[in-house]
């Protein structure tokens, strides 16, 4: 968490800035509400839960002709969508005043580039990376197990707090860790889902490296959000400002990596290629994720976020059973059973 000064003639008083998994800024928490509290953490459940079902669906069909869309290009589309979404909330804060906000976005961030390139450039390259693994990741996971192993994000990031901010942890929160890494290996190790197979006979699919690609994704979540405390912690700045410094480099460095990954197919094929009504909506579900965090961050607190991402993970369970065969079995349930107390268990005394 970040501490900004609201107004800096009055008495400091702290307020709390955080960066989701999907790269936005969230804004000071106030008082909650309590109906937009729950509307939203139930939006932040279904986004979740239908997010990673929907991009797991896209990821292992192709199209009539047998055509698969390009992830690079999705990950680019998700920011251009995130960025404008951002500019268009500036542009209503300004009334509409093209002046006011050609000018608000002049003053800010052109004007003051070392301070874009210092507070944001580095976390939005590691969020780049996560957006691109997220694909990766969900071409060869199920939707269930993939969840169940983004459950270490927390628990990466406690890592670094203490190897990076020198912060110390307690008895019970190192507990948790430890619970943690033995639910992940209960669920990772667990026989191969004779139907994930049927899965994998039409669509090519490495469990390993779909787990290394979660695992890489942990560590990325953890060091940009500790990244950002330690340098937003004496910095000013708006919440859409600082969404919309994150999403210009997310866009470029994402036009990077895809040109690099994909450059010459879609010079042959086209940005678009492969692309259906679901692949859309998948690029638009996420950039409307990435903004929705916002606002649970602001009106609900931490414990009710691990409830919300724990709910997501049962009701990505269900639907997967319903959906892609999913096999549940004991070694499952007891994996993912530890994985969410260690969460719980950690948040009662850190977040």
């Amino acid at each position: 968490m970040v501490n900004t000064e609201k107004d800096t003639s009055a008495p400091q008083k702290s307020v709390e800035i955080g960066l989701d998994n999907q790269g936005s800024v969230t804004p000071p928490q106030e008082e909650p509400s309590k109906p937009i509290k729950y509307i939203s953490l139930g939006l932040l459940v279904l986004q979740n839960a239908i997010l990673i079902l929907v991009m797991r669906y896209t990821r292992t069909t192709k199209t009539v002709e047998g055509h698969m869309y390009l992830a690079s290009t999705a990950v680019v589309t998700t920011e251009v969508i995130k960025l404008a979404t951002c500019l268009l909330v500036v542009l209503l804060q300004s009334r509409f005043h093209i002046g006011t906000f050609l000018s608000y976005l002049y003053n800010t961030i052109i004007a003051n580039p070392m301070d874009t390139l210092k507070v944001v450039s580095v976390p939005a390259l590691a969020y780049t990376l996560q957006n691109n693994l997220i694909y990766s990741a969900l071409s060869h996971l199920s939707a269930t197990t993939f969840h169940v192993a983004m459950q270490l994000k927390i628990l990466t990031t406690a890592v670094f707090y203490v190897l990076w901010l020198k912060k110390t942890l307690g008895r019970v929160q190192w507990l948790s860790i430890f619970i943690a890494f033995i639910g992940v290996v209960i669920v990772q190790v667990q026989s191969t889902d004779p139907n994930e197979q049927l899965i994998a006979a039409h669509i090519e699919q490495n469990y390993l490296f779909g787990l290394s690609a979660v695992l890489v994704m942990c560590l990325s979540s953890g060091f940009a959000a500790v990244y950002l405390e330690k340098i937003l912690k004496e910095t000013a700045g708006s919440v859409w400002l600082r969404n919309i410094q994150l999403g210009i480099y997310g866009v470029s460095f994402s036009l990077v990596a895809m040109w690099l990954k994909d450059g010459a197919e879609i010079s042959e094929k086209g940005f678009f290629h492969g692309y259906t009504p679901l692949v859309w909506f998948v690029a638009c579900w996420q950039a409307f994720g990435g903004l929705l965090v916002a606002i649970v961050v602001k009106y609900a607190d931490n414990i009710l976020k691990v409830f919300a991402t724990s709910v997501a993970l049962l009701i990505s369970t269900v639907v997967s059973v319903l959906m892609f065969g999913f096999l549940i079995n004991i070694q499952f349930c007891i994996g993912s059973g530890l994985i969410i107390f260690s969460v719980f268990l950690y948040t009662q005394r850190v977040m």
